[in-house]
């Protein structure tokens, strides 16, 4: 590390001669550099202006209006106070990045009452095609489409949830990179740097989050309920932009991702415990993350207000890397594989309810399923924001193996598993279907009563130090299992 942390050193002698010497020495932080210095990181030399116009090698190329937007988004970045990421400037910038269009030229436009009445419609069917194929009831209580920058405007708290935990290691990062004996009296420098890191992180994810508006076609794209709960909704724009090269109907793509939002909705509806399970699971994988504390002293060292996308550009390029640890390794089996088995599951279910009535459902979800193994936007969102690759393939895998436990178990004995998480496959199961759909499960509902049940004869019996559940052997069939068989294989097939 340099001693001077972030490049905040003075800045070089001018030349006699100062094109010259602007020529003579590129790497001087003139203008005529092409960016600042590491040792003069904000520009602040004197250019051509001369001590009469000190920011003229920092500016000299902006006309006035962009000169006053740079220094307010400078302002921005270095007022805010809040907590670790920028919320304020990511939902500027994903509604500007929302009202530039996506690369096909197609601009956001609000949703017309023709569009509205097809998309609450399409919700409205599904949900009754659902009834047949899934014990799980309706989990949606309002059908609505969206614009691109009403999703910004409706995910955004769930984008909070995902992005601060990481956000808060590159905070903490921040103030590590000073030196220690500097950081005691370095207090305002790393509120500053903190200040950054937050509008660092703002402009990422409003970027990333405002590209992923153009390509989602509704609130559950990525596996996780990102919009409000109960709240079915579709994008017709984007739906629209989906199905045009496909050759099908635009009522059967609209309906098809119709069954796929409202399956969704029913499993994060009443399935209580998988939301904080899922965000659970990532936010134990965040702190696993280790920060690349010396790509961040280049990135802020170097940072040019007159180019802020720099700063997305240094975050894209790998500034947080997982620590290659058993634990960090297990937090990224359980999120992965817990959405595999989310995505796995409305995928067959979806499937099911489809097939007999869509001509063109094996082909869209064909699409569907490529359009995830390819990279697609959720994937690449969740590598920028928190570091994580997905394994689309594993999608396939928890498909397949869903459809087996219907076929094995019936509608009800599929649905069931989801009544604990423990009862869920595992990733190892994902690599043997068969093996998990033929082993059996606990009854976890079972379970639950009778200790329940030995919870209240312990209170009567505890005057007389009786132990609780101890009557007889009571209890035991249910643990062993329904048919009060040996109990192995029902501990196995926990996958625990």
């Amino acid at each position: 590390m340099s001693d001077t942390p972030f490049g905040f050193g003075l800045p070089p002698e001018e030349p006699e001669n100062g094109d010259e010497g602007k020529k003579k020495d590129p790497a001087g932080g003139g203008h005529g550099a092409g960016g600042p210095s590491p040792a003069n990181p904000f520009g602040f030399g004197l250019g051509d202006g001369g001590a009469d116009n000190p920011f003229a090698a920092m500016f000299g190329s902006l006309n006035p209006n962009d000169l006053g937007a740079a220094f307010q988004q400078l302002g921005q970045m270095l007022s805010y106070e809040g907590g670790p990421v920028n919320w304020d400037m990511a939902k500027q910038i994903a509604r500007q990045t929302v009202s530039q269009g996506t690369a096909d030229g197609t601009k956001d436009e609000s949703v017309g009452p023709a569009e509205r009445t097809a998309v609450e419609e399409a919700l409205r069917l599904a949900d009754l095609w659902l009834d047949g194929v899934t014990s799980l009831p309706s989990g949606a209580t309002t059908a609505v489409a969206w614009s691109r920058a009403e999703w910004v405007e409706e995910t955004l708290p769930a984008w909070r949830q995902l992005a601060d935990p990481v956000a808060e290691r590159v905070g903490i990062a921040m103030g590590s990179v000073l030196p220690e004996e500097m950081q005691a009296m370095a207090g305002p420098l790393i509120g500053m740097m903190r200040s950054m890191g937050g509008a660092m992180f703002g402009q990422q994810i409003g970027q990333a989050v405002g590209v992923l508006a153009g390509e989602v076609v509704g609130s559950t794209d990525i596996g996780l309920p990102l919009g409000p709960a109960g709240k079915a909704a579709l994008l017709p724009l984007n739906i629209e932009a989906l199905g045009k090269d496909l050759g099908v109907p635009k009522e059967e793509v609209r309906l098809y991702l119709a069954l796929r939002e409202s399956a969704h909705q029913r499993l994060f509806a009443h399935v209580p415990w998988l939301r904080s399970h899922l965000f659970g699971a990532v936010e134990g994988y965040a702190r696993g993350i280790k920060v690349d504390t010396t790509k961040l002293e280049d990135v802020v060292g170097q940072f040019d207000p007159s180019h802020p996308e720099q700063l997305q550009e240094a975050l894209q390029q790998g500034m947080f890397q997982p620590e290659d640890t058993p634990q960090q390794k297990a937090a990224l089996a359980r999120l992965e594989t817990a959405l595999a088995l989310v995505e796995g599951w409305v995928d067959a279910v979806v499937h099911e309810a489809a097939s007999t009535r869509l001509t063109s459902a094996g082909a869209l979800r064909e699409t569907l399923r490529r359009r995830r193994a390819s990279g697609g936007p959720a994937e690449q969102t969740f590598a920028t924001l928190i570091g994580l690759q997905l394994r689309p393939r594993r999608l396939r895998d928890a498909s397949r193996l869903w459809a087996s436990l219907t076929d094995a178990r019936g509608v009800d004995g599929r649905d069931a598993l989801w009544e604990h998480p423990d009862m869920l496959p595992t990733a190892t199961d994902l690599d043997d279907p068969d093996g998990f759909v033929h082993r059996e499960h606990l009854d976890f509902s079972e379970l639950d009563k009778m200790l329940g049940e030995a919870a209240s004869k312990g209170a009567g019996a505890g005057s007389e130090g009786e132990a609780p559940g101890n009557d007889d052997g009571e209890g035991k069939g249910a643990v062993d299992g329904e048919d009060g068989e040996d109990g192995e294989d029902g501990k196995d097939g926990s996958g625990r």
